[in-house]
């Protein structure tokens, strides 16, 4: 049995961050909501109590009883954990009185294994507006700031040790943040590095033979890299069972189609291609709210890919290949967030076809699904791509979809990922694209007035797309693609480059 920490989720923006951190030194480690009891079980080897936006003296606050896990693993609160370990304990928490946000300092006053190697007044990154005022008996605080007297504690009150730290160590502001983390991981919970690609894939391989026992699998490609790699692990475990779809919905970027779907080919996968340009093109006419795109590229895939389905024998599993932020913005762990957006490749298969989910990659984030790609030897051009939207260029066509905007943004759209590539900024980008706006604009081409569209051209930085930074491009590289796009799209006559960052941005427009 693989062993894991168990996060439990209080709503904070950063608990994406804690699993990070952890599957970074190699520990498998899975994120839950903190509103909902839970089951212990015998892989838990650790639990970590999230950062919150709640007070723990809010009357809706979560409070779940910490005492009978305390007994069983170690825990760590961080934040809202903390303050949340201490209050169900009889300390008190109250309103800081010089709110502590941004760098800090802190002050280790008690020697202890959680903060062994640490430097002296090592900074770390703070963001609260309650602190904890008065520990409660048999508590030992470990660390302070120069504003905040409890920056950190420990609690030998159970069977295993208790920490509370006020600060965030999962935040690369948080110089040392990942030692604290290292800390606790091996010394404390006594967790063994082993979460690696190699083993997951022996894993996942063996889960999906446990699953798929009989029967074969359906699941739709996309181009994309969490898909493929979904589909080479669900290959790898049962083969021949395993029946792909790639569906052309016209809005996928320019030759993308042919190429992508030669790629599987050779590479032994079962894969049927399907056009349907034109039925997606008749559906989308005149519609221009973004989440009834979505809804209708969606449905008509549904429906798409039942009338393929029908055709092959036996089919009692639907693969897919959903990721962890997937999961996260699809179907929040946390009962107070909301959707930023639907996905169409976590929700409606199932509800139509009477089929079983096989997800091997819904624990993942986007580098890890890379980092087993390559270690399933899949080509490096399908690993690196970056990652493109279900509803493809439909969502990148501000307003009305027509078979005439698609091939224009097609066109811009290759220019730029083009650029990308000969100059070498493509594998320093996360994501790239071009969108193309509901604005017509005044220009002169030659003697001749023109009054045409604009694009935006959109690229970012990002770990995982939790979180975005736009990418600072070579303003001499943004500006030959932008007289490349002028000079040779038809129907372009300006270009501007999104310089918006995620929060408060989404990375797609739409």
């Amino acid at each position: 049995m693989n062993k894991k920490i168990l996060i439990l989720d209080f709503g904070s923006q950063y608990t994406q961050l804690i699993a990070r951190r952890i599957r970074e030194l190699n520990v498998f480690c899975e994120i839950i909501s903190g509103h909902k009891p839970f089951q212990f079980t015998d892989d838990i080897q650790g639990i970590i109590l999230s950062g919150s936006p709640m007070s723990v003296n809010d009357s809706d606050a979560i409070r779940p009883d910490l005492s009978s896990w305390a007994n069983k693993v170690p825990i760590l609160g961080i934040c809202y954990g903390a303050q949340l370990i201490a209050h169900q304990n009889g300390g008190l928490v109250a309103k800081s009185k010089n709110r502590e946000y941004g760098r800090a300092n802190i002050e280790i006053i008690n020697d202890d294994i959680l903060f062994e190697g640490l430097s002296e007044n090592s900074q770390v990154w703070m963001s609260h507006g309650d602190s904890i005022q008065q520990l409660p008996e048999s508590f030992v605080v470990i660390a302070k700031t120069a504003f905040i007297p409890v920056a950190a504690y420990k609690f030998n009150g159970y069977k295993n040790k208790v920490y509370g730290l006020q600060f965030h160590p999962e935040v690369t502001h948080s110089v040392e943040g990942s030692l604290i983390l290292s800390n606790f991981l091996f010394h404390i919970c006594g967790c063994t590095p082993n979460f690696t690609p190699l083993s997951f894939i022996t894993d996942a391989v063996q889960k999906i033979k446990e699953q798929v026992k009989e029967g074969n699998v359906i699941m739709a490609l996309s181009g994309g890299v969490d898909s493929t790699v979904a589909a080479y692990l669900i290959h790898k475990a049962i083969g021949k069972r395993l029946f792909c779809v790639f569906v052309d919905h016209g809005l996928l970027r320019k030759n993308e189609f042919e190429e992508v779907l030669e790629s599987y080919q050779k590479t032994g996968l079962n894969v049927i291609g399907v056009k349907a340009d034109e039925t997606f093109y008749s559906a989308l006419k005149n519609v221009t709210d973004p989440e009834t795109k979505r809804k209708i590229i969606g449905k008509l895939f549904i429906d798409i890919f039942q009338k393929e389905a029908k055709k092959i024998p036996d089919v009692k599993f639907l693969g897919q290949g959903t990721i962890y932020p997937d999961v996260i913005e699809s179907r929040p762990v946390h009962g107070q967030s909301e959707t930023v957006k639907s996905h169409h490749n976590v929700g409606g298969l199932p509800e139509k076809m009477e089929v079983d989910l096989v997800e091997p990659l819904c624990f993942l984030f986007k580098d890890e699904v890379r980092l087993i790609g390559k270690e399933l030897g899949i080509d490096p051009k399908i690993l690196q791509r970056h990652p493109f939207p279900g509803p493809g260029l439909g969502i990148r066509i501000i307003g009305s979809v027509t078979p005439e905007k698609v091939k224009m943004l097609q066109e811009a759209d290759a220019i730029f990922i083009n650029h990308l590539k000969e100059s070498g900024e493509y594998d320093k980008v996360w994501q790239s694209g071009t969108i193309l706006l509901p604005v017509q604009s005044v220009g002169i081409m030659g003697d001749e007035r023109t009054y045409e569209f604009t694009v935006a051209l959109r690229a970012v930085t990002s770990i995982d797309g939790m979180t975005a930074d736009w990418a600072h491009l070579p303003y001499d590289l943004i500006g030959k693609i932008s007289n490349d796009i002028i000079n040779k799209v038809k129907g372009i006559n300006r270009v501007v480059y999104d310089v918006s960052s995620k929060p408060p941005a989404t990375i797609e427009w739409e």
